[in-house]
């Protein structure tokens, strides 16, 4: 165990059990979370024992022995929560996406360099899967040669009869593409190795759910450095046969050679999860990474001990953000949803 602490506030999206996972793992000390949802505090309660449930965040925010606070809120939520807790000598992990607006994007980084906090986005669809560390990997080793394209799919399972009313709510979730594909956007960089891109494209529709007009069920978006072009589609979609959440992909086009990740599932039929295909001058060959170190916990909190930005560079997570937002806005230009 190390003498990091960390405590949640905001826990409306699941992902907040891979964010505590991820610290928890990597040593850090749970210990109380607020939440005003009686159904999920039950459930997460249940799943983390040792964290005390707190009516009121402040109890978490006027705590000096809390180092680290999570928020997995309602995404329109969580630039707030972050602010008061960097405000409040905190650092920050938040789900994705950080932020729903420009101007939430702007307060953060002025608050950020105000304090001297981190501030990190958890991108689960890279740092918790252990096919796309293990592409990094395979990258930085020269297995492809010098990357030049990418083409990132993350669609996701609807499952209307679970969803909080706020999902459906455009204001609160964001857009299809400032959520979800804030993930790929990030994965976009990473693999180019770039702190920055252009979006070319964007768009988002409703296209199968006209019962809730405020949902946009699939989005796509062209994006570019100066090395590296970039194809991403993020959708609802996933039919009901698939038995699990979504089929998860990302393809990368190397100079040598190409890497394609089956991150959840393989419909050919391999078992489990974590799916990497390496095709260079050597051959074809099939890369199960279930056994693959994932490096993020251990590597924020060190940053959080030792004032460093190894995890992730800070200004690759603010852009990951911006690139989205940049996309949303330029999806909704003469929609419905423009804002």
């Amino acid at each position: 165990m190390t003498d990091i602490k960390f405590a949640a506030i905001g826990i409306n999206h699941s992902h907040i059990y891979g964010q505590v996972d991820c610290l928890k793992d990597a040593g850090a000390q749970f210990t109380a979370f607020h939440a005003v949802e009686d159904d999920l505090a039950a459930a997460f309660g249940a799943k983390y024992p040792e964290a005390k449930r707190v009516s009121d965040p402040k109890a978490i925010l006027e705590d000096p022995d809390v180092a680290v606070v999570l928020t997995s809120a309602i995404p329109a939520d969580r630039a707030a929560i972050s602010l008061a807790a960097m405000r409040h000598g905190k650092d920050v992990l938040t789900d994705k996406p950080g932020m729903t607006s420009f101007a939430q994007l702007d307060e953060i980084k002025r608050v950020q360099k105000e304090t001297g906090r981190i501030y990190g986005v958890l991108y689960s669809e890279h740092f918790e899967v252990r096919a796309t560390v293990e592409a990094g990997n395979l990258i930085a080793q020269g297995a492809i040669g010098k990357v030049i394209n990418t083409v990132g799919l993350g669609p996701h399972s609807l499952r209307l009869n679970n969803r909080p009313e706020w999902f459906f709510t455009r204001a609160r979730y964001g857009g299809i593409l400032t959520d979800i594909a804030s993930h790929q956007f990030e994965q976009f960089l990473f693999f180019s190795n770039a702190l920055d891109g252009e979006v070319v494209s964007a768009s988002v529709h409703n296209r199968h759910n006209p019962h809730r007009p405020g949902l946009q069920d699939v989005g796509d978006a062209h994006i570019r450095t100066t090395r590296t072009t970039g194809y991403i589609r993020v959708d609802w979609m996933t039919p009901e046969g698939l038995p699990t959440w979504g089929d998860g992909r990302l393809t990368i086009l190397g100079t040598e050679g190409y890497i394609e990740l089956r991150k959840y599932i393989d419909i050919a039929g391999r078992p489990g999860t974590d799916h990497l295909f390496l095709v260079n001058r050597q051959g074809v060959r099939h890369v199960d990474c279930s056994n693959v170190e994932l490096p993020f916990g251990r590597q924020f909190l060190a940053d959080v001990r030792d004032r460093t930005e190894t995890a992730m560079p800070r200004e690759r997570c603010y852009n990951a953000m911006k690139l989205a937002l940049t996309a949303q806005a330029m999806a909704e230009q003469g929609t419905e949803w423009q804002q």
